[in-house]
């Protein structure tokens, strides 16, 4: 019977690296042992990992990716706990290829790169397919990569303009008694899209292509009618189409265009019992060659490690419903 209270050492005698690996106080070991489920301590310029073999195996593969990482750049106390959790949750992940696989620099130089293995595919899936669906919980960076995909496709010259919309479907009735026209008055609905713009370009910049039309926000009613080609499109909360709303969106692609549809099905705002054009289209289009699916979970959350828990929390109450559900009919 294996030992179940395995030890194991990992020396580092370069003291900056170390120091940069534990955090003050040793306070970074305490969030790659919660990631492993290995006890982490210091002696001197060793690391010792106490735990099942399991644990400490996954310890030491963790340290050992992070170590590597460190030699060439800094992570922060988030980005440490964020690749101490993907890495115990994908085993096959590389640290370092994530890192190495930008998608896009910022005009303040900082690097926008995938966080994790499910990223990682979502990213590679939207560079080899014309439509690409991202479908799965908040705090995934759905969205943000998508977003990220189409500034670098603009940088490229492989598009000439970006296209960005959501259906107001939460407005409903409220659109009414808001001010200004439609375009104003779902332009609340539309923030989101415009946060993780400013966020890739400098706010003047998108101004400027904003009212060039090379970037264009809009709801997705104002879709109806066109063809767009040359651009890449990106359909956010999806999951609030209907599945005419769908396929009227995904039959607007034009001639060298792209397009990134995301949402979560399990937030559903349209009214009771009608169905999401999201499900629609994934049940209908899945296998169909030129697009792509890819599904994110709680453990692809690089959000606040609290929400990956919230998130979970909620998935599987949903489980026990549909359980108590069957139950009954039984």
């Amino acid at each position: 019977m294996a030992d179940l209270h395995e030890v194991a050492d990992v020396e580092v005698s370069d003291v900056d690296l170390l120091l940069r690996l534990t955090g003050p106080r040793g306070d970074f070991l305490r969030l790659i042992g919660d990631a492993t489920g290995a006890s982490m301590g210091m002696r001197g310029d060793t690391i010792r990992l106490q735990g099942t073999p399991e644990a400490v195996a996954n310890g030491q593969r963790v340290l050992a990716e992070l170590l590597g990482v460190l030699q060439s750049r800094d992570l922060s106390r988030e980005e440490i706990g964020r690749a101490a959790r993907s890495l115990t949750a994908h085993p096959e992940l590389r640290l370092q290829d994530l890192y190495d696989d930008v998608v896009v620099r910022t005009g303040g130089r900082r690097v926008v790169s995938p966080k994790g293995l499910a990223q990682q595919q979502y990213v590679a899936a939207i560079r080899q397919n014309d439509v690409v669906f991202g479908i799965g919980p908040a705090g995934t960076g759905k969205t943000y990569l998508a977003m990220a995909m189409a500034v670098a496709a603009l940088q490229d010259k492989t598009v000439q303009r970006i296209i960005l919309t959501r259906p107001a479907v939460e407005a409903g009735e409220k659109l009414g008694f808001l001010p200004g026209d439609l375009a104003e008055k779902v332009n609340p609905y539309l923030r989101p899209l415009y946060d993780a713009l400013h966020d890739m370009m400098d706010i003047e910049r998108v101004g400027v292509l904003l009212e060039r039309g090379t970037i264009e926000v809009a709801p997705l009613a104002f879709m109806r009618g066109r063809t767009l080609n040359d651009a890449f499109v990106i359909l956010d909360e999806a999951q609030n189409t209907t599945p005419e709303q769908m396929k009227m969106f995904l039959t607007r692609l034009g001639f060298r265009s792209r397009a990134v549809i995301t949402g979560d099905i399990t937030q559903v705002d349209l009214p009771s019992g009608a169905p999401s054009g999201l499900a629609d289209a994934e049940a209908l289009l899945s296998g169909v060659e030129g697009i792509a699916f890819r599904r994110f979970s709680d453990i692809d959350v690089v959000r606040h490690p609290l929400v990956q828990r919230i998130v979970r929390a909620y998935d599987e109450r949903e489980v026990r419903r549909a359980h108590a559900t069957r139950a009954k009919a039984q």
